[in-house]
């Protein structure tokens, strides 16, 4: 059972953005099984969000802020659910506390038992079969985490316009589906894992590199991610893709308190303090990812973790396998090829082979990759190793006009300074 209301101090603005972020995935599937509706479920998430805005800077934080966005946003839907005369079987239960109570109803109303599982559960609605596989994570990107349109449009190499037409489309064709709220079978369930694989993948990285604003990485979202997993793991403890991403996100996790300095500049792996890193997560994750391994079914998430576990290994930047890391990437290639792989495995080209060789793999790349970020930041380094300051500068000058975060903004201006010298 949850705990009373709490409250804390006043905080930043900030601060509560990131409380909604954070209980954003939990709230809305509490809200989504409850209501049986998204375009309801989205509503009464936004309206708990609006009234937190108002409240919290007076009051403080709840103790609790996705169980009181969860009540609040449950007391809203129904109170526009009758505004509209809809959904009357809904309507015939008690209704829920008042928010002038809410503090003294907020034990007896909300378990946290009833929501703790709730965001794996939609995440395997949103992959229904019904819907092509983009369309499974665009939605289930827009709905269960909150994306906008450009984030999820910048996870899929793909523009706005066009993501929000696949989005649309998507909503309207999954909204029978989502209204039925059938639990997926055992059989459905692992039909629909490699669609749930790729969306936690893609909800990790955006807490591990977010894309645009003040906060380059996202904790919570790294930590609901490795959370799920974990959860996803226990469903299916013989899918070897599930270690690996569990490996995999253990293994870059245990990076972040050493990926930022103090004035919060991004610090690159070759310089990162590496006793900062979390040393229980890393041997969780090459335990883990050396288990999948030796099934010897090894699919994209194992060879990434693999990756991982290579750089995490070495006692300092100058001890890295590159070599290692080369074939790595070129068996991931080999197994899902993507331009964003070719990318990496070119980086590890620079190490082995020099920037010069690295630059000629980047020209084949540069149509398809010309809105991405960092394909021009990657350019813009190699340039630099050769001397070429001008096309550095160019190349630095593209990736800031593509929406980085304010830790990018700092770290590519660093570079550009030091092109200046």
């Amino acid at each position: 059972m949850a705990a009373c209301c709490r409250l804390r101090p006043m905080e930043s603005e900030q601060t509560f953005a990131r409380y909604l972020s954070a209980a954003r995935p939990r709230a809305m599937a509490a809200l989504t099984r409850y209501f049986r509706a998204v375009d309801i479920s989205e509503d009464a998430f936004q309206e708990a969000c609006v009234r937190a805005i108002k409240s919290w800077p007076s009051k403080g934080v709840p103790r609790d802020p996705t169980a009181w966005l969860i009540l609040v946003g449950r007391n809203a839907g129904v109170d526009a659910l009758r505004r509209r005369e809809r959904d009357r079987t809904l309507l015939e239960e008690p209704a829920p506390a008042p928010l002038g109570d809410l503090e003294a109803a907020y034990a007896e109303e909300i378990d946290t038992s009833d929501f703790r599982d709730d965001v794996l559960r939609l995440l395997f609605m949103c992959c229904h079969p019904e819907l092509s596989e983009q369309d499974q994570l665009a939605l289930a990107l827009k709905i269960v985490v909150g994306f906008s349109v450009a984030e999820i449009a910048r996870a899929f190499l793909v523009k706005p316009k066009a993501m929000e037409q696949r989005i649309t489309r998507a909503k309207r064709k999954a909204a029978s589906v989502i209204a039925a709220l059938e639990t997926p079978s055992p059989a459905e369930r692992a039909t629909r894992l490699n669609a749930v694989l790729t969306m936690l993948y893609l909800l990790f990285n955006q807490g591990y590199s977010s894309a645009g604003g003040a906060l380059h990485i996202r904790a919570s979202f790294c930590d609901e991610a490795i959370r799920l997993t974990r959860l996803l793991l226990t469903l299916f403890p013989g899918q070897t893709e599930v270690m690996g991403l569990l490996a995999l996100c253990l293994l870059h996790n245990a990076r972040r308190s050493a990926r930022q300095d103090a004035a919060g500049s991004l610090v690159p792996l070759d310089m990162q303090d590496r006793t900062l890193w979390d040393r229980s997560q890393i041997a969780e994750g090459q335990v883990l990812v050396e288990k999948a391994l030796r099934h010897g079914r090894a699919g994209a998430f194992q060879v990434q973790a693999a990756i991982a576990a290579v750089h995490c290994a070495a006692a300092s930047a100058p001890q890295t396998d590159w070599e290692e890391i080369e074939r790595l990437y070129e068996a991931l290639e080999a197994l899902t090829p993507s331009p964003v792989i070719t990318l990496n495995r070119l980086v590890a080209v620079s190490k082995t082979r020099g920037p010069a060789q690295a630059l000629k793999g980047l020209q084949a790349l540069g149509a398809v990759l010309d809105d991405y970020l960092y394909f021009h930041s990657t350019a813009a380094a190699f340039h630099g190793e050769l001397g070429q300051w001008a096309e550095a500068r160019d190349a630095y000058n593209k990736a800031l006009s593509l929406g980085p975060s304010d830790a990018e903004i700092s770290y590519i201006h660093l570079r550009l300074d030091e092109l200046e010298k």
